[in-house]
């Protein structure tokens, strides 16, 4: 008798030779699926989108020929639309992932060649916005009948534990200065007796490690005393529209006052005023019951398809700043008035209520913080001779649960969350506020083109 369990059933088994050479080249569409996210990308940034401000840098025929703009172009998108953000990993992706591939055409830039491009084509990457915002527009996924605008705060590529207080800088100043003189002093007292021992002409004479670091720490924080001071005598606040604005704790309290020259002459930074060495346009910020180093990124969304009509970057932690830049970006964007806007208490001041009633655009900015089961917005708010946020509190009680000011919470909010959960995006790679402004750009274009894609696909 022979058990069962002896018993084997032959079975023929897929062809798995990995030797084996192509007859004939494998198509790029066939590498993913038709409707692949890497096929709309590719094909939008071809047929779609306008490089001209890209590929009319390229004049000079010297040289061996660049990689196509427009393959780079369509990597970056690619890669920030799947939360692929470094440089290095791009140029990887480029190697291993066959969705790359698809998008690339087999090209294999490394990553300096992709970090080159990005850093040098910035300005005309951050344009690309307008562009991918209009064809969702032209889609019909722009509706313009509520706008929400919220902020949020990301962290710069520098740590806070980075920057130091004028106060301190002072301090260390000294404390360095008499370090490096005495190590100085050392250095040539033992320069005096190797000479003597071994002769004029031996080595010996070099800095040694250990000095230089503290030489060129003495000097950073130098740099950055001297940066505060000048600020300090520069006087009244400076707009944050194209500028990083003041540093963290130059404001005492409230904006400065204009100084007389005599005033500025003598004017020094507040102690508690502080500069990063990393990044030292990035400023300190609230952020999850803690401080960290970043930039507030702001952004206003068409509550249709939670498309996201204008952004902006500020180093200004608070928002009522950006209310007004958005709602007119988002005009320019899109050629329409919009109707209707709606957004925290972050936004809520009286200038701005008064901004938005001279544009014809009802508002819907709460004057307080509305809490789960809370029904009055103006609670822990003073109102006093404050009309229009008066009239708006009013207006969003007397609503209640009908109030159109609750379709901010799943407009914007939501946004915010797939940036920087599914696609994780919660820390600036480059430095400097132009860099950030426009790598939060391509963040915001990235997200649009993925809905367009949702929508369209």
């Amino acid at each position: 008798v022979i058990s069962d369990s002896l018993v084997f059933m032959s079975k023929t088994f897929r062809a798995w030779d990995v030797d084996q050479g192509w007859l004939l080249p494998a198509s790029l569409h066939q590498f993913v699926p038709p409707g692949h996210l890497a096929h709309f990308v590719r094909d939008t940034v071809r047929e779609a989108l306008d490089l001209s401000a890209i590929t009319g840098v390229y004049k000079s025929e010297q040289g061996q020929p660049p990689y196509h703009p427009g393959m780079l172009v369509a990597l970056l998108l690619y890669g920030y639309s799947r939360g692929i953000y470094s440089s290095r990993q791009l140029a990887r992706a480029c190697e291993e992932r066959v969705d790359m591939m698809a998008v690339t055409g087999l090209n294999k830039p490394d990553f300096r060649t992709i970090s080159t491009f990005r850093r040098r084509h910035l300005a005309a990457l951050r344009g690309l916005f307008v562009q991918v915002l209009r064809l969702c527009q032209t889609a019909g996924l722009v509706k313009l009948g509520h706008v929400a605008v919220d902020g949020t705060k990301l962290r710069a590529n520098a740590s806070r534990h980075k920057a130091m207080s004028y106060k301190r800088m002072a301090e260390q100043e000294r404390r360095l200065e008499a370090e490096v003189k005495a190590w100085l002093d050392q250095a040539q007292a033992a320069d005096v007796a190797e000479d003597a021992q071994h002769g004029a002409d031996h080595r010996g004479d070099e800095t040694p490690a250990w000095m230089a670091d503290k030489q060129r720490r003495l000097e950073r924080i130098r740099a950055a005393k001297a940066q505060l001071e000048a600020e300090a005598r520069a006087g009244a606040d400076t707009s944050d529209a194209h500028g990083p604005g003041p540093s963290s704790g130059m404001q005492q309290r409230g904006a400065r006052k204009n100084l007389t020259a005599d005033e500025a002459q003598s004017a020094t930074p507040p102690d508690r005023a502080q500069r990063n060495f990393t990044d030292g346009d990035s400023r300190i910020m609230p952020s999850g019951g803690g401080f960290i180093a970043g930039y507030n990124g702001q952004i206003a969304v068409d509550a249709a398809h939670q498309i996201i009509v204008a952004e902006q970057l500020s180093t200004n932690p608070a928002d009522f700043a950006a209310l007004i830049p958005l709602v007119d970006q988002a005009h320019a964007n899109l050629g329409r008035k919009l109707r209707e806007v709606s957004g925290d208490t972050g936004f809520a001041t009286e200038a701005n209520l008064a901004a938005m009633a001279e544009r014809g655009i009802r508002a819907y900015l709460t004057p307080g913080r509305i809490r789960h089961g809370q029904t009055d917005p103006t609670a822990g708010r003073v109102l006093k001779r404050k009309p229009l946020m008066q009239a708006m509190a009013d207006k969003i009680r007397r609503a209640g649960r009908r109030s159109r000011y609750r379709l901010r919470k799943h407009t914007a909010e939501p946004v915010f969350g797939q940036i920087k959960q599914p696609r994780g995006f919660r820390q600036f790679l480059l430095r400097g506020l132009n860099q950030v402004r426009g790598e939060w750009a391509m963040i915001c274009t990235a997200h649009n083109i993925l809905k367009l894609y949702k929508a369209t696909g």
